[in-house]
């Protein structure tokens, strides 16, 4: 254990772990040490990290004497405040940062995406037609592929997670940067699929309604047994949600699996999509 996002992830749960014993209150914490209540809960989410005399504080507030303890989760923290993507938190949502640092760390990537190809499987030439058609100006669109092609050097890795992506057949189907854009896409798609740790369906058309058209959303798992199961849910605006609460999680679990029994591989769409010439 010695990546900053593993040991962050760690030390909110041990955190909350032990306020938990005690049987604390979020707002007695703030009261007893003079914060706002807002600080305790953004430390407890793992959506900043905790200098190592805030800790130091919190721990001879849950009564932990254990000097071995204390250096251990002192070392947590000091170790955790370098998480990757650090240097677009001026530009990128904190909660979108954090779950960037999640991806690169997770065991298994399951995505579920309704609207277009996933920002791990995008062409740069994909991904850069598709932000301009969201409307972003050229400085928002060169951030955003800025983050994502780091994020698609997990992909070069010797040992790739899991992944799992599950679309709807409109993301396919639908011409993003022309027919040729798309098709090198799609091709980039099949090529994706073909790595053993890669499996990449897509929902029918004939499957009619379905749960996944209320959204898309992504679970990761981790490889420490431990560390709660994350689930990521971006909204139309860019907001973002993160949850790792059991009672939420399993319900998306459960969902992703209705949905994978509902698709088909992607090697099962018609290669040439009907696709225009030009």
């Amino acid at each position: 254990m010695n990546d900053p996002v593993t040991m962050r992830r760690q030390l909110v749960a041990e955190l909350r772990r032990l306020r938990a014993d005690r049987d604390l209150t979020q707002r007695y914490i703030a009261d007893e040490l003079d914060w706002s209540p807002s600080k305790i809960i953004r430390i407890e989410k793992g959506s900043v990290a905790i200098g190592v005399t805030d800790l130091q504080a919190l721990l001879r507030l849950y009564g932990v004497e254990d000097r071995a303890a204390i250096d251990r989760l002192v070392d947590m923290a000091r170790g955790s405040k370098r998480l990757p993507f650090n240097e677009y938190r001026e530009k990128l949502a904190p909660e979108t940062l954090r779950y960037f640092a999640y991806e690169s760390t997770a065991r298994i990537i399951r995505q579920f995406e309704p609207l277009f190809v996933p920002g791990l499987l995008q062409t740069e030439e994909y991904g850069r037609r598709l932000l301009e058609g969201l409307g972003y100006g050229p400085d928002r669109v060169e951030t955003i592929w800025s983050v994502r092609a780091e994020r698609q050097e997990l992909l070069d890795r010797d040992e790739l997670p899991e992944m799992f992506f599950v679309l709807d057949e409109a993301v396919v189907r639908r011409l993003v940067g022309g027919p040729k854009a798309t098709q090198r896409q799609h091709d980039r798609l099949l090529e994706l699929n073909a790595h053993p740790s890669i499996s990449i369906q897509f929902v029918p058309f004939q499957a009619g309604a379905y749960s996944g058209m209320l959204g898309p959303f992504t679970y990761l798992e981790f490889p420490e047994s431990e560390d709660p199961d994350v689930l990521y849910i971006e909204g139309p605006l860019g907001d973002a949600v993160i949850r790792d609460d059991q009672d939420v999680t399993a319900r998306y679990i459960d969902q992703f699996f209705d949905l994978e029994k509902k698709a088909l591989p992607i090697t099962d769409l018609d290669r040439a999509l009907s696709l225009p010439s030009g």
